[in-house]
This record gives C-alpha cells, structure tokens and sequence, in this order.
C-alpha cells in the first residue's frame, strides 16, 4: 500500500485517479461540437419552429378582395334610350286608342246613332294623337345614369319623375325580352330593390347589349355596397 498523499490540485478538491486510458472520472463532460453528447448532428426541427411561408396555407393579406374597386370604369354619364323604343310605345297608343274608340262607339251608337261615325272615329282619332305625341315626348325626356353610390332615372312628360336606387337596397337584376321587344331588337332591365311592394326600376328601350352591359355594371357595384355597408 502505498503511503502517498492523495493529490488534492490546486483548487482544493481532490482529483480521481486516472484510468486506464488516461482519462479523469468524476469530470465533467465536454459538449460535443457536433450538436449532441453521442456526436450526432441536432437536428434544426427538434423543438425549433420554423417561419411559415405563404405556401404553407397561411391566409396572405391585401387580396384581390381587398383591393380598392376602380368605381370611374363601372359609372356612366347620362344616357338615352335606343330611338326604336318609340315604336313600341306608338303601338301601345295605337291599341289603347282602338280599345277607347271602340268603347266611345258603342256609347255612341246607344245614345246617338247619328253621331256613331263622327263619335268613335273622332274619339279614337284624338286618343291616337295624343298617344303618339306622348310616346315621342316621352323619348326626349328619359335618360338614366350609373353613379357610384346609386342609379339615377329622369323621365316624364305631364309628371315628371326622378327616381334614384341606392345600390345597397338592390336585390337583384334581370333582363327580359317580350315578343314585340323580341321583333325590334330590343330589351328590358328590371331592378329590384329592399322596401315596399312594386319598388322595381325598369329601364327600356336598351338593346340587348346595353341591358347586358348595365346588369353587369349594377351587379358589381351592388356588391360593392354591400361589403362597405357590412363594414
């Protein structure tokens, strides 16, 4: 047994014999400048949360939906009907005439034979007159205009009427074609809107392009009202 001294360092704290390969026990381990204590790499996913791209599903802002609408390309200056419209509305004075001359002459004939021919042709006369008349004045006043925030119309000769349709109480928009429109090329727009019962706009006299193009227009922009109006 050997009667040395235990070595006790410099620091005061005694030293554990080497071993066989010359190694101290009890010493602390050295870190591995691999990443881990067996000498393996670390692995970056382990416990590290990586930035997320927008691939990655993550919603990306300033969409398309957010994107400010270019109002200018949507609105209107003030516009006319199509000059054919006046046919329609001469046949519709034409029909009305025959009925009310139809019905002055059966007045007539009960009340005064003699007048029957100067009666119901003069009434039925008068009231094509007037109808045409109305249907050409009827033309030169009406006109509509497509604003940014609602549809403006103008139209009517004895009353004059001006309607403006707020784009956030629009409903929806159809285009419709009768026969006789069908026969003269032309179409109809009718606008529904929020409120009480028969609060539709109807637009005349447009070809079907026209009442294509403005259904589009309205379309959008009511849509566009409705997202502002939610906010």
């Amino acid at each position: 047994m050997s009667d040395d001294p235990p070595d006790h360092g410099t620091d005061g704290r005694d030293r554990a014999p080497p071993d066989d390969d010359g190694t101290a026990t009890g010493a602390d381990p050295v870190p591995s400048d691999e990443g881990g204590p067996d000498g393996s790499a670390a692995d970056p996913d382990d416990g590290v949360d990586t930035e997320r791209t927008p691939d990655d599903g993550a919603a990306v802002s300033g969409s398309v939906a957010d994107e400010d609408l270019d109002m200018d390309s949507y609105t209107t200056e003030t516009r006319t009907l199509d000059p054919r419209v006046q046919l329609l509305w001469v046949a519709r004075a034409v029909v009305t005439a025959l009925v009310v001359g139809a019905i002055a002459t059966g007045i007539t004939f009960f009340a005064a034979p003699d007048l029957l021919v100067v009666g119901g042709g003069g009434v039925f006369a008068l009231a094509l007159v007037l109808g045409i008349g109305h249907a050409i004045l009827l033309y030169r006043t009406w006109e509509y205009r497509v604003r940014e925030d609602s549809m403006y119309l103008d139209r009517g000769v004895v009353t004059r009427v001006q309607t403006v349709v707020p784009y956030v109480r629009v409903q929806h928009i159809d285009t419709s074609r009768g026969p006789i429109e069908r026969a003269v090329g032309l179409s109809s727009l009718v606008v529904y809107t929020a409120g009480s019962r028969g609060a539709d706009v109807t637009v005349p006299g447009l070809t079907p392009e026209e009442a294509a193009d403005l259904q589009s227009r309205l379309k959008v922009l009511a849509i566009e009202s409705e997202g502002e109006d939610a906010v």
